[in-house]
């Protein structure tokens, strides 16, 4: 799972629960849209704060960002159905969410720039780019542009799956103290597809209210959601061919290592979709969490070169 760098919001930035037309999502907003909206969601096990590093750099840049803790996840909760889960209705949520920030509309502008756009830039880290993908094919005039982070074009490599389907097994047996216990005891993160265990090192240099918050926020996962979007991470067809047809700006953003999905599949990736490709040197599966001045500025050249006409 994505671990932040910490957790303290930039100045500027609100922690609230922000109204959509399918109920409350607990965001991370900050800066002012004078280029854009950008709207971030977090992968498996994660939640808004893997975004934190990215805000204050995004709203230097002129972007609002607002990062959403998904449904069934951290602090937006929701309810122990597992159908509440299904990707078609973690989509439907995204576009509630972008719905809910297009109404805001861009601010005036003292400056002569040509207003921007009131559709926000998608953009799914890791699970969360199976369900920015999906949300993108079902109504992809709801969006300005899509950016996939370390997210492949179908389900997770070998080398995760079994990782994945560990816990799928715990689940139904084991609490999830019990199953953080077990995974802490394994050396491994809970459920982390797509990043290494931790290192001693790392869980040394790792402050204890980010390890605090790590603990926190697993526990307060639903489990149901858990379930439900292993599964998809195992199971996602590739719809990268459905995705190039469509008339959206496309952008794959990933490390230079990844074990989830291997970074050869993703450059192969980007070229079926004819996207524009970054790699952030020097990180693993969480770009925006480990080099998040670099990732926010890679995102920034990508959403300036759009320019301000919305679609």
């Amino acid at each position: 799972m994505s671990k932040p760098p910490f957790l303290e919001l930039p100045a500027g930035a609100r922690a609230y629960r922000l109204e959509t037309a399918r109920g409350a999502f607990a965001v991370h907003d900050c800066g002012t849209p004078e280029r854009g909206t950008a709207l971030l969601l977090p992968g498996f096990t994660g939640s808004k704060e893997d975004f934190i590093g990215l805000l204050e750099p995004l709203a230097s840049a002129g972007f609002r960002a607002v990062a959403a803790d998904g449904r069934g996840q951290y602090e937006t909760g929701g309810p122990p159905d597992e159908g509440a889960y299904a990707q078609d209705e973690l989509a439907r949520d995204a576009l509630a969410l972008a719905g809910a920030l297009a109404a805001e509309g861009p601010q005036p502008q003292a400056s002569p720039r040509p207003r921007a756009s009131p559709l926000p830039h998608l953009l799914g880290h890791s699970l969360g780019g199976l369900v920015a993908r999906a949300a993108a094919l079902r109504a992809p005039s709801r969006f300005a542009s899509l950016t996939v982070m370390s997210c492949g074009p179908g389900a997770v490599s070998p080398s995760q799956r079994r990782r994945v389907e560990l816990l799928l097994g715990a689940l139904p047996v084991l609490g999830m103290e019990e199953i953080w216990q077990a995974m802490r005891e394994l050396d491994q993160s809970p459920g982390a597809a797509g990043q290494a265990p931790y290192s001693a090192a790392e869980e040394a240099a790792t402050p204890p209210d980010v390890e605090e918050f790590l603990h926190r926020r697993w526990l307060t996962n639903v489990p149901a959601q858990l379930a439900v979007t292993a599964r998809q991470l195992l199971t996602e067809p590739d719809r990268t061919e459905e995705l190039a047809a469509l008339d959206l700006p496309l952008h794959l953003v990933s490390g230079s290592v990844d074990d989830a999905w291997p970074v050869p599949s993703l450059d192969a990736m980007a070229e079926r979709l004819g996207a524009r490709r970054t790699t952030i040197a020097g990180t693993g599966h969480s770009p925006n969490a480990e080099r998040p001045d670099e990732t926010a500025r890679a995102l920034a050249a990508f959403w300036t070169s759009l320019g301000s006409c919305p679609r």
